[in-house]
């Protein structure tokens, strides 16, 4: 049976022990485990269940996590709408990532956690054949190549080149813990890659955790470097988000939520083209709906004080 998956990177999501596939089944190699992971149509499903909040048989049955599934009709108006969000810098920085993996030497190998459907501005970057995707995800999506929880990634310890968390950090529960998982799975040069929001409102139902302020973002990855970060998403996506869920707080039935949510989209989409402008002022950083960071895998650790001279805002 084909899978997606390099099982000379892989590791028991448990013991981070060796695998093997034997037939449909994943089988750790640690005597003192021997953890067993169903795979379904060539895709493992490598979830340590006694530390998730997802289970094994949810994947098996394809019933929705994260993402939803929603009436075609639905899909094909909303693919035809404009779009209340715009992230300004993502093809940017995805082009900044590519000419940081192109300078290393060989084959490159990039982990992308919550990899189910195509990041911002990473559209391009996938087609690149000399680059090695592993594309992961709690959820079945037309990506997704791995299923697994970014709390216990199952992989081995610095083998990845880059690892890309776009829209991620925000729906995990311990965030820290899968910065820690990040940090473990790089390569000593690695570099990560993250967007995250700070204002946005519940986008994920009750898979949606936390915020970050810049500051806040740039501590999670304090063992990192810094090569460059900023807004994604400035204060025009912040404020028509925040007019599209004013809107939908007036009404309870699925039928008027969705009538408002298409509304408001074509309502307010323009507000996001201000954030061409307002994304290179530093005072926006106080009312940015996301940020991003790039940065290299370091032995050093940004420190307290450190991080609060880096404030960037508009006092």
């Amino acid at each position: 049976m084909a899978t997606f998956l390099d099982w000379q990177i892989a590791s028991c999501p448990k013991c981070h022990q060796g695998l093997e596939l034997r037939g449909n089944t994943v089988v750790c190699l640690n005597t003192q485990c021997q953890a067993e992971f169903p795979t379904t149509e060539g895709v493992p499903i490598l979830v340590r269940e006694d530390n998730s909040i997802f289970d094994t048989q949810s994947f098996l049955k394809k019933e929705d996590t994260f993402f939803r599934s929603i009436p075609k009709w639905r899909e094909w108006i909303s693919h035809r709408i404009p779009d209340v969000s715009l992230n300004i810098n993502a093809e940017r920085n995805a082009q900044k990532l590519l000419d940081l993996l192109k300078s290393r030497p060989g084959r490159t190998r990039v982990l992308v956690v919550g990899g189910g459907v195509v990041g911002a501005g990473l559209g391009d970057a996938l087609k690149d054949l000399d680059i090695e995707w592993v594309e992961t995800d709690v959820s079945w999506g037309p990506q997704t190549k791995v299923i697994c929880d970014a709390h216990d990634l199952p992989f081995r310890d610095g083998v990845f080149d880059a690892v890309i968390v776009q829209a991620v950090l925000e729906h995990v529960v311990d965030p820290t813990r899968c910065v820690n998982e990040i940090h473990r799975v790089l390569k000593d040069d690695g570099v990560v890659y993250a967007d995250t929001p700070f204002i946005q409102q519940v986008h994920g139902r009750q898979y949606d955790f936390t915020r970050f302020t810049r500051l806040g973002h740039r501590r999670l990855f304090r063992h990192f470097e810094e090569i460059d970060s900023g807004i994604s998403c400035g204060p025009g996506v912040a404020l028509a988000w925040s007019l599209r869920y004013f809107l939908l707080s007036f009404f309870s039935s699925q039928r008027m939520r969705g009538a408002v949510s298409f509304a408001s989209r074509i309502s307010f989409f323009w507000l996001k083209y201000f954030d061409y402008y307002l994304a290179k002022k530093k005072q926006a950083m106080d009312a940015a709906s996301a940020f991003f960071f790039l940065g290299r895998k370091s032995p050093s650790i940004l420190s307290d004080r450190e991080l609060l001279s880096d404030y960037q805002g508009g006092f």
